[in-house]
């Protein structure tokens, strides 16, 4: 009796249930999703749990290299590939190393090329002051740069590097063909250089004999000449002092003596220091002088 009534009270409870109306919600989605829905999210699953590995796992450049080079090689494919390369205005750069810079090689193609993207690679390098991309289709690339020269060497701290104009260091100095550049010395001696060179340059006759430029405490020049010979330049009106200069070498023969400084720091004078052998002579002189003078003679 007991079994008949739990089975009467559930089905009348299932009976119950079957005259509720449904729920709109439920209805809102099976008259509206599609049948396939769960294979969807199955698979926007799978694409998200491979994208997650791919950045947890660092591959992401190169899974963006393995679709650039599936893209250009069906660019290649269909006619755009690079057959001609024309490269103006380059040096000291070869057109291997310009293209290296640049990115190009031999997967690339025209159509992809990003020509703002290649400017800019090539302006990271110093010697490239600018570069303009020219895409010429169907297949030819024209790249046009603007070098920067080589202006002078710069030491600092023991290293050796060489400038241009502007002071950017172009690389280490490791190669002769620029051995005759000016030598210019000392922490900030890059940026100046081009404004002091300018002004030696208007000076020939000491411009000739100097091997190198001195900067101290970033404030004023020294020269060291090719005999050894230091000049300590004044850190104001130094166009004066270098024309003096000039004129004692070219009346006096200054920089043939037998002298080891010139200081120019004080403006109204000019102090010389005698090399050891000169001065070592010249008080032997005195001496010899002051013994041959006789009873009676002023002092």
């Amino acid at each position: 009796m007991l079994l008949r009534e739990r089975l009467g009270l559930r089905a009348r409870a299932k009976r119950a249930i079957d005259r509720e109306p449904p729920n709109r919600l439920i209805l809102l989605l099976e008259r509206y999703l599609p049948d396939r829905l769960g294979v969807t999210l199955t698979v926007l699953m799978l694409v998200g749990s491979a994208g997650l590995g791919i950045v947890k796992g660092g591959h992401i450049e190169a899974m963006t290299s393995a679709l650039g080079d599936t893209r250009n090689a069906l660019a290649n494919s269909a006619g755009f590939a690079i057959t001609t390369v024309v490269i103006n205005g380059r040096k000291q750069l070869s057109q291997d190393e310009v293209l290296a810079i640049g990115g190009v090689n031999g997967r690339s193609s025209l159509l992809f090329l990003d020509a703002t993207t290649v400017r800019d690679k090539l302006k990271t390098n110093p010697w490239i002051a600018d570069a303009t991309i020219l895409k010429l289709y169907p297949g030819q690339l024209q790249i046009d740069i603007v070098e920067r020269k080589a202006f002078a060497l710069w030491q600092q701290d023991g290293r050796l590097a060489v400038i241009s104009e502007d002071g950017a260091v172009l690389e280490p100095y490791v190669s002769r063909r620029f051995v005759s550049l000016p030598l210019v010395v000392g922490k900030g001696a890059d940026a100046r250089a081009r404004d002091f060179i300018a002004l030696l340059d208007r000076y020939p006759q000491v411009r000739s004999v100097t091997k190198a430029a001195i900067l101290v405490g970033e404030r004023r020049w020294n020269l060291r000449l090719k005999d050894g010979l230091d000049i300590r330049l004044p850190e104001h009106d130094v166009g004066n002092a270098l024309a003096l200069l000039s004129k004692l070498d070219k009346e006096d023969r200054l920089f043939s003596r037998d002298i080891v400084t010139v200081d120019m720091r004080l403006p109204d004078r000019l102090t010389v220091q005698l090399s050891e052998e000169a001065a070592k002579a010249r008080d032997e002189l005195f001496k010899d002088k002051k013994n041959k003078k006789k009873p009676g003679d002023a002092a």
